[in-house]
């Protein structure tokens, strides 16, 4: 149904943007990893509302408790409840009788009332940003089980907001992924660099400040812009990834594309990429360099790739297949739709009129989207992993195979 994900790592969240509580049920998460409230809470704090001027003033602290699922900070393998207390209810901000005359302008007041023939009265209900706790609490543990078996890193950064690129596109790169600037940030970037950065969260000192004055320019005239986070996922093995419907940039785009708000997905050169020849874009075949011993980021349960690409133009994905290089992907988040101005619109009774909005709201969700971003990020990449280990339980089981690759 519409509020679970995934097939082996199932998450089931809940609740609405005012209501008593929010949180999820995970499902398959495998028995016997450590796991307490503090393995989950640093996500839920970099997601939370109130961190800063150029966000909501919806003051959360987010706390999540583990209800079920674990023994003496030990996973059982049986189904983890989690649950966030909504603590700075408002929801007088929306019970008033200017604001239930009309759908708010690129909101889902209109659309949940075409499908379900009622609607939560206050806040945005499911489309809420409050519903993505479920998902940070569930990407969490994911991430947790992804680095202590894969050593599998998954970071994401502001791109850009407005019309301020991190890496604008140009003619020498139309696409980021031809700048070697860029790759090199790929390869290197960790959260701690990106949260050094805040309030924006873009690893650039000089962007960062003009996107962060552009967020203030939005939210002092009550209006809002949107944005791109950039998410990376480092060290995944090969081999991930569900021909032909569920490719993994597939479901990669069906997780991030769930995400409120959000409006574009790319992977690897994206739309940019469309502007350069397949004589450049082509990925080109080239040993994987060795590893010395006791430097190799992966844990040992990983067999190494024998080949790596030399450029990266795929994001780490080809035929829908990890290919073991670095994945990297872009989202587009449009601007939120509440704002403080006057709107001219059509109420529920179809006459036109003005709607001023109330309540707290972000000028600019793309900070606080990262966490969210790789949250998602997590919780298809452990779908796909175990996917993949029961097909090689499956065939271990099997007689080896003499040749594998054809020999002419």
């Amino acid at each position: 149904m519409g509020s679970t994900f995934g097939n082996h790592f199932r998450v089931t969240t809940y609740g609405e943007s005012h209501c008593l509580s929010v949180g999820c049920i995970v499902d398959g998460c495998p028995p016997g990893m450590a796991l307490s409230e503090a393995d989950i809470q640093p996500q839920m704090t970099r997601r939370r509302p109130g961190q800063s001027a150029i966000t909501t003033p919806r003051d959360e602290k987010d706390r999540v408790e583990i209800q079920s699922g674990t023994e003496f900070g030990i996973t059982l393998g049986t189904p983890i409840g989690m649950r966030v207390m909504n603590e700075n209810q408002r929801k007088q901000d929306y019970g008033n009788k200017t604001m239930d005359l009309y759908p708010r302008p690129s909101h889902a007041d209109w659309t949940y009332l075409e499908k379900y023939g009622v609607k939560a009265s206050s806040g945005g209900g499911r489309s809420s940003a409050r519903e993505t706790i479920g998902r940070v609490a569930a990407g969490a543990i994911a991430e947790k089980y992804l680095r202590q078996a894969y050593g599998i890193e998954i970071v994401a950064f502001t791109a850009s907001v407005g019309n301020v690129f991190l890496f604008p596109p140009s003619a020498t790169h139309p696409t980021a992924a031809t700048n070697p600037e860029y790759l090199k940030l790929v390869e290197r970037i960790d959260r701690k660099t990106v949260d050094s950065f805040l309030p924006v969260r873009c690893p650039h000192e000089e962007s960062g400040k003009r996107m962060e004055k552009l967020i203030e320019e939005f939210r002092d005239r009550e209006d809002s812009i949107g944005g791109t986070v950039t998410c990376v996922i480092r060290n995944c093995p090969s081999g991930l990834g569900e021909p032909c419907f569920d490719k993994l940039e597939a479901t990669l785009a069906h997780a991030m594309l769930s995400i409120p708000a959000t409006k574009g997905f790319e992977i690897g050169s994206g739309f940019g990429g469309c502007q350069v020849p397949g004589s450049v874009h082509n990925d080109a075949f080239i040993k994987a360099p060795a590893v010395p011993p006791g430097q190799d980021a992966l844990s040992a349960n990983v067999q190494r790739p024998r080949l790596t690409t030399k450029t990266n133009n795929s994001g780490g994905v080809q035929g829908g297949i990890s290919n073991g290089a670095p994945i990297y992907f872009t989202v587009a988040f449009k601007p939120p739709a509440t704002i403080g101005q006057a709107q001219t619109t059509t109420t529920y009774d179809e006459a036109e009129g003005v709607l001023e909005a109330k309540g707290r709201h972000d000028p600019c969700v793309v900070p606080r989207a990262v966490p969210i971003v790789e949250a998602m990020a997590a919780l298809v990449i452990i779908d796909a992993v175990l996917a993949q280990q029961a097909r090689a339980a499956a065939r271990s089981l099997l007689p080896a195979l003499e040749r594998v690759v054809p020999v002419q």
